[in-house]
């Protein structure tokens, strides 16, 4: 029962990756990554009750908290001030991008059956997923113009390196949990502040014209 909610969580975390690739609207974007953050909090608590881990159980409230309700509510007031709502000209368009993403996950999956330790169960899953969000993640940021949409590709790296942490391996000490969360809200804060400068100065969120900037 725990191995197959554990996969269905994956899943699902794989499944929002994909959704926010194909949408062009900021606002559905971002409530998707609060989605799949929720789904690693579940991962985070079910992990907790299988192995007795109570500090995860923190772990769980803290992802849900911020990464789940408060940086999809920051990200919202951004874009909705800033009032520009969609992802309209990116590097290469929707059908292309998903087909692209279907390829990464093979690759994702195809090398985490290289990892000896790993088996066919549950651990094979979760790192097959988590590779395949970081270099999804990592794919976004190349294709995507607006900051906004970068910032949630760096977000979702940052869910899959924790999902390996939280559901793989033994986990991390607290102190380092909370100092992560810690830093991921203080990059968030930075970037939307970044992301008011680049439309301050462009009237857009596209960051490839900060190439334009001259020393």
């Amino acid at each position: 029962m725990t191995a197959d909610l554990l996969i269905l969580c994956a899943a699902g975390m794989l499944v929002t990756t994909y959704l926010i690739v194909g949408q062009t609207a900021l606002f559905t974007a971002i409530r998707l990554y609060g989605v799949q953050s929720v789904l690693l909090g579940v991962v985070a608590t079910t992990m907790g009750v299988a192995d007795a881990r109570h500090e995860l159980f923190l772990t769980a409230g803290l992802t849900v908290a911020l990464k789940g309700a408060l940086i999809p509510w920051f990200l919202i007031r951004v874009i909705d001030r800033i009032g520009i709502h969609r992802e309209i000209e990116p590097y290469l368009n929707v059908p292309t991008s998903l087909l692209s993403c279907l390829g990464l996950t093979v690759v994702g999956y195809r090398v985490s059956a290289g990892f000896p330790e790993v088996g066919d169960g549950v651990n094979h899953h979760l790192i097959g997923v988590a590779l395949s969000m970081v270099l999804i993640g990592l794919f976004l940021m190349m294709t995507r113009r607006k900051a906004i949409t970068q910032i949630l590709a760096l977000l979702t790296v940052e869910n899959a390196v924790f999902l390996v942490a939280v559901g793989v391996t033994s986990g991390m000490p607290l102190v380092v949990e909370l100092g992560i969360s810690f830093d991921v809200i203080l990059a968030v804060l930075v970037l939307g502040i970044l992301v008011y400068r680049i439309v301050d100065r462009f009237d857009s969120m596209d960051v490839s014209r900060l190439s334009r900037l001259k020393g």
